[in-house]
């Protein structure tokens, strides 16, 4: 059909329907668009993301880090803005507040648990598939949006995200609204929804800085290539939409430096107590060439590839969310070739566009990043879902054609060899009668579909699995068995955002013990509280030591030097005087040079600390934390 053609339909359409036709949009997307179930289905996926996302509330490990900071600022709402990190707010949280203020007011309403921390990841993640599906289906049809929802349901990457309490869940929440908003615009041929995409992406900086951002190449070139009106209108809306990401973006962060350093927590991640400096610098330069990793996040980093072109499709990355990747760039690249000579608003090419820079631009980066974590993935697993969807529905409307049939038989063998092949022989949740099942399974699938490709080749008329619609639902079937048993895997091992599938056991047992440490700090509360006195319950060297005894106790620990320990604050004469004061009585401290940690040893009582527990656990996670000591100190200490 000639793109006239399909004009004259659609305009053929629009006089029997409600609403304006749109220049080359699909006819079964006027109104409301999909079937009576449609909506219905689209909430299904939604409520089976939250039960993979949320099965087992809290049991999985979460950042020790974080919980303390939520914790914090639910204690008032002076440390809720600031985003204090400690209950006495003397130091922020190394990130902007945003996704912490969600969680937070979770805190205050329902009280401190894990499953009251986890609650909100799960609300976001299911969101997510309903906005993708909402996009997804107004620039390509009821189907694509259905398939976009249902891929991204079942993508083990944003599962394992959402079952934690990283701030990038609410982040891509945000993002793919902002898509959805362009979306919007594009086929409602206005501008306004474009300003709210820009307040979308600001919003999203304030939950994962300058990753938000990241976004705005997919967004802007496609509004900018099918955007209505002339070229100088669409510059100047986008230019506007731009002004708005801009001012929401930063504009907590200009309270925040306008705001007298005494009044406020010290900004953590900064030598110059400066948010910007935190933002720009400590979380956005330094980290991509890794210099500004913590313990944590080295820790957690130690189990990704090292930064290369193929580093999303290999190791624990390609485990995470590199199944689809191959089908969802296939997707893109030949999707964009094949309606190429398409109007310029043509909304198919535009739903390509967008998803497939998506992809790209979080890709590259993620790719070339020294200090990138598996779980910041769960930021592409929308694109991924958006792309496999389309592909999927634009192959099911031409599932007679001999050419789709072939191609797609490709991409599945592709896709289902490539995912054989980057199983691991071993791991959790993956014994050999698995591994083996797995296997079967997809090639016996992908095998069905060759025959239908033969059959329908020889011209007889096939039906059922042999036929064309057959090709499609078990070319589709065979692509996502194994990402799916992988999500199963992470639903049904308590895996989280630190873990990976199939990982090997040694990387679940050392996850494992964070979700020990609350039971091994609390062992050792009697002996802290006993030796406080009036002061704090300890301090500690860094925020990592901090973090769960705030978590636990909501009692306040200094953290001494910050998130990675070498922070300015306090100064060696600051801890003097602390200590002189009797604030602080007792100190937590691993092997470190650091003048002040030396300054404790040097003046206080010394011990190591029994964390009998962990001598289940090896590797250089338990060595860590076996070399803590505790040093006790009195105000007599200051004076020698």
């Amino acid at each position: 059909m000639t793109l006239l053609e399909e004009d004259r339909l659609a305009r053929a359409a629009g006089e029997s329907r409600a609403g304006t036709a749109v220049e080359g949009h699909p006819v079964e997307e006027r109104g409301p668009g999909g079937p009576r179930w449609y909506g219905p289905a689209l909430l299904a996926l939604a409520l089976g993301a939250a039960l993979l996302e949320g099965w087992g509330p809290g049991r999985s490990a979460l950042d020790p880090y974080y919980l303390a900071t939520v914790r914090s600022m639910a204690t008032g709402w002076h440390n809720f803005f600031f985003g204090a990190f400690d209950p006495a707010g003397t130091i922020s949280a190394d990130k902007l507040p945003g996704a912490f203020w969600v969680q937070a007011l979770f805190v205050r309403v329902l009280g401190m648990h894990n499953w009251v921390v986890v609650l909100p990841q799960v609300l976001e993640g299911a969101l997510t598939v309903l906005v993708l599906g909402r996009a997804v289906r107004r620039l390509a049809g009821w189907r694509a949006g259905l398939l976009a929802a249902g891929i991204l349901a079942l993508s083990p990457a944003a599962t394992a995200l959402d079952r934690g309490n990283m701030p990038d869940t609410l982040m891509t929440l945000l993002l793919v609204l902002a898509a959805d908003a362009v979306s919007k615009a594009l086929v409602s041929r206005r501008w306004g929804p474009v300003l709210w995409a820009g307040l979308w992406v600001g919003l999203a900086f304030q939950a994962k800085m300058a990753e938000a951002w990241l976004a705005v190449p997919a967004l802007a070139l496609t509004a900018l290539v099918a955007g209505p009106g002339p070229l100088r209108r669409r510059l100047g809306r986008l230019s506007a939409a731009g002004g708005i990401l801009l001012l929401v973006s930063l504009s907590w962060m200009t309270v925040v430096s306008t705001t007298p350093a005494q009044d406020r927590p010290y900004v953590d991640g900064s030598s110059h107590d400066s948010v910007f400096e935190q933002v720009f610098v400590y979380n956005a330069t330094a980290r991509l060439s890794g210099s500004s990793a913590t313990a944590v996040q080295q820790g957690a980093a130690a189990t990704t590839n090292p930064p290369r072109w193929d580093r999303l499709l290999t190791g624990s990355d390609g485990l995470e969310t590199g199944w689809l990747v191959p089908a969802a760039l296939g997707v893109g690249a030949g999707g964009l070739v094949l309606r190429r000579r398409r109007n310029r608003t043509d909304p198919v090419r535009a739903a390509l566009l967008l998803w497939g820079t998506w992809l790209l631009v979080f890709g590259a980066v993620f790719s070339s990043g020294t200090a990138i974590i598996t779980y910041y993935a769960g930021a592409i697993a929308p694109a991924i879902a958006a792309l496999c969807g389309l592909g999927l529905a634009a192959a099911w409307e031409t599932r007679t054609d001999r050419r789709t049939q072939t191609l797609l038989l490709a991409t599945a063998t592709v896709t289902v060899g490539y995912g054989v092949a980057l199983l691991p022989h071993q791991g959790t949740g993956l014994p050999t009668s698995l591994h083996l099942l797995i296997d079967t399974l997809a090639i016996a699938a992908t095998s069905l579909a060759a025959t239908s490709l033969v059959v329908s080749a020889s011209g007889v008329r096939a039906r059922g699995l042999l036929g064309g619609g057959g090709i499609v639902a078990v070319a589709a079937a065979a692509a996502l068995a194994i990402p799916t048993a992988a999500t199963v895997t992470v639903a049904g091992h308590d895996l989280g955002p630190f873990d990976h599938p199939f990982q090997p056991a040694a990387n679940t047992q050392a996850t494992e013990l964070l979700s020990r440490i609350p039971s091994l700090i609390g062992a050792q509360l009697p002996k802290l509280e006993a030796a406080r006195g009036r002061g704090f319950l300890l301090a500690t060297d860094g925020s990592v030591l901090a973090s769960p005894f705030i978590a636990l106790t909501g009692a306040e620990v200094y953290p001494i030097g910050g998130a990675t320990g070498e922070g300015p604050r306090p100064t060696l004469s600051g801890l003097e005087a602390l200590v002189a004061a009797g604030t602080i009585h007792v100190v937590l401290a691993g092997p470190s040079t650091d003048p002040r940690i030396q300054w404790v040893r040097k003046h206080c009582v010394t011990v190591p600390i029994d964390l009998s527990g962990v001598g289940a656990t090896s590797g250089s996670t338990a060595a860590a934390v076996h070399s803590v000591t505790a040093s006790y100190c009195v105000p007599a200490s200051a004076g020698g």
